[in-house]
């Protein structure tokens, strides 16, 4: 019989079992297929050629997101499949066959498997193409009709970097088998993943983990100007590192530490447990950090979207706090101005405000702030008296300035405070940064300083003083009637006004944010999934490991509900802890990415940990059931 025959014979009669691998990477494909699909798709063309350049460049990182998740969970899946088979491949040995032709059997089987995925995911994808773009726009609140228009870049995009990823593990497993004796071949389905270590090695990796994950924890809620990326990034990088090391020493420390306490050991059947955990956990402890991160990411990409459609709703709210302003040298034009645009659309209020324009190279502040222009204290809180916008800011005494800033969708520069400033040769400090939109679109577009009514007046013989009218319509579907009337009346005065802005309610400009925080919903159950997936899998896989212990447990008179009991106490923990883990690491990443978006997302942070509870409780009762069934116990 052939090699390409046998390999035939064995996918097709172990098909069922080979069906959780083939499940799996048909999923990763499915979702990499979608989001290439969407930048070859006219879907969102609609919204402008800016918005979906902006859209494309989401998508792109996404999808080089997605590549390395696809990386790491083929990766995963390839090992855990090539132990289980290690033990019948070396079988073939005793018939008469050498490593390398074992090997090539391997490799056969593979291609078979891996492009059964690919046929499915590809399938399947193109079928969902439709629903995963109606899900996405619906999530987004964005009224587009959908086309099905059938492309074939995405397929092939998805196909090339599946089975480069793909096929480097399935070269990697044959050198594996190759290399292997028959030994290892026989009692590879018994081997650990970790390495048996002493005390003084657990206290060493117990310290370092919590001395480096302590030090990514710092650096994710640190403040900084320039230097916040790195911060960010080097988070990261400790934070991973630190949770590794912490299931690797810390956790399997603690619970040596219990086994030897009898009297927490002898209570209430313990025993029958407890020193599985522990021989879980250092058999386990890479997947169970793997699951810790996966969620970790879910948590973080959850608490993004609902931060970003926070965010989405309150920058629409500042832009539009006006609807139409006008600059001007000349002060009195206010009643004027307000006369002229009641002719066509009633005001919902109106305000005034005077700003001092210094020339850019009078002040001197970081490379990011090129604020030039000052308000008066008093002026600004008359202003938000009149239009009723909140206004808790503290005088700034002399030498000092609030900066107003814009409502950005992410900034990495979160020191607001003690900015040292250069203005006409004095040092001032900025004190504290306000996102009230005093000044709505201008306040975005250039930003102001506020300083004491002393301090303004100070600076008005080194500037030129102008005059800003801010005007709110109430009848938003008159918009482009009254910009008409606006735009001729700017021609017609040109020695009053220097020029105006206005602010279409109906404008989907930034509508691309709309498309993030949907996506993000998508990365979260692309992590969820995977990560509950994963966890499942291990311990559907652990499961037949030890049904035979159980047999014997039962031989022995146990109680059937005694086993049922163990079995669930000991899954309990396998599920916790990688949560516990989570859940304090998730309050410094949602932490850092709500001060780069300057607002508490403590509420969100709560709110997603106890969603991705409630999925792997979910994972946790099917783990149940099916463990106890692979052991005999249900």
């Amino acid at each position: 019989m052939s090699i390409t025959k046998l390999a035939f014979i064995n996918f097709k009669s172990s098909f069922e079992r080979y069906l959780s691998l083939v499940v799996s990477l048909s999923f990763t494909i499915l979702i990499f297929l979608n989001f290439q699909n969407i930048i070859y798709s006219d879907v969102f063309q609609v919204l402008g050629s800016r918005n979906k350049e902006y859209i494309d460049i989401i998508v792109q990182s996404i999808s080089f997101v997605l590549g390395c998740f696809m990386l790491f969970f083929i990766w995963y899946a390839m090992n855990v499949f090539l132990k289980k088979r290690k033990k019948e491949i070396g079988v073939y040995i005793f018939m008469g066959l050498t490593n390398q032709r074992i090997g090539k059997l391997y490799i056969l089987e593979m291609i078979m498997i891996g492009f059964s995925a690919l046929i499915f995911g590809v399938g399947f994808g193109i079928i969902t193409t439709q629903l995963f773009q109606m899900i996405l726009l619906a999530l987004s609140d964005i009224a587009v009709e959908i086309n099905f228009k059938f492309t074939i870049e995405p397929i092939l995009i998805t196909g090339i970097v599946y089975l480069i990823i793909y096929m480097i593990f399935v070269f990697k497993g044959y050198i594996n088998i190759v290399r292997s004796s028959i030994k290892d071949m026989i009692s590879a389905s018994k081997q650990n993943e970790y390495v048996r270590q002493n005390l003084v090695i657990l206290f060493i990796k117990t310290v370092l983990g919590l001395f480096i994950l302590i030090a990514g924890y710092y650096m994710a809620i640190k403040d900084g100007g320039q230097e916040v990326l790195g911060n960010v990034l080097l988070a990261v990088v400790l934070v991973v590192i630190g949770v590794y090391l912490l299931f690797g020493g810390f956790i399997p420390m603690i619970f040596q530490g219990l086994v030897r306490n009898k009297k927490f050991l002898y209570k209430k059947q313990r025993t029958l447990w407890i020193n599985n955990v522990i021989f879980r956990i250092k058999k386990n402890y890479n997947t169970y950090a793997m699951v810790c991160i996966l969620t970790l990411c879910s948590v973080t990409a959850l608490a993004t979207s609902f931060a970003m459609k926070n965010r989405y709703d309150n920058m629409i709210q500042f832009r539009n706090t006006y609807t139409f302003q006008f600059l001007s040298e000349k002060s009195g034009l206010r009643q004027e101005t307000q006369a002229f645009i009641e002719q066509y659309s009633k005001l919902e209020y109106a305000s005034e405000i005077s700003v001092v324009n210094l020339e850019r190279s009078l002040v001197k502040s970081n490379d990011f702030n090129k604020i030039s222009s000052f308000l008066s204290y008093s002026k600004v809180k008359q202003l938000a008296q009149e239009i009723g916008l909140e206004f808790s800011l503290e005088e700034p005494k002399d030498h000092e300035v609030i900066q107003t800033g814009h409502m950005p969708l992410l900034s990495l520069i979160t020191e607001d405070a003690n900015i040292e400033i250069t203005i006409h040769g004095e040092n001032y400090k900025q004190i504290r940064e306000t996102k009230v939109s005093y000044l709505g679109y201008l306040q975005e577009s250039l930003g102001f300083y506020i300083v004491n009514d002393k301090e303004y007046e100070k600076l008005k013989p080194f500037g030129e003083e102008l005059f800003i009218y801010n005007y709110k319509i109430s009848e938003l579907s008159k918009f482009q009637e009254v910009k008409k009337a606006v735009d001729g009346l700017v021609e017609q005065k040109k020695e009053s006004y220097l020029g105006r802005v206005a602010i279409d309610p109906e404008s989907s400009e930034i509508d691309w944010i709309k498309v993030l925080y949907s996506i993000c919903i998508f990365m979260f159950m692309v992590f969820i999934l995977a990560s509950g997936s994963i966890m499942f899998m291990k311990l559907y896989n652990d499961a037949f490991e030890e049904r035979e212990r159980y047999l014997i447990l039962k031989k022995m008179g146990m109680e059937h509900k005694v086993l049922k009991k163990s079995i669930v106490n000991e899954l309990r923990i396998s599920y916790i802890l990688p949560l516990i883990i989570m859940a304090i690491s998730s309050y410094f990443s949602v932490h850092a990415l709500g001060k780069m978006m300057f607002t508490n997302l403590f509420s969100i942070n709560v709110i997603t940990v106890l969603i991705v509870f409630v999925i792997f409780f979910l994972f946790y009762e099917m783990s149940i059931r099916v463990y106890q069934k692979n052991t005999g116990v249900l």
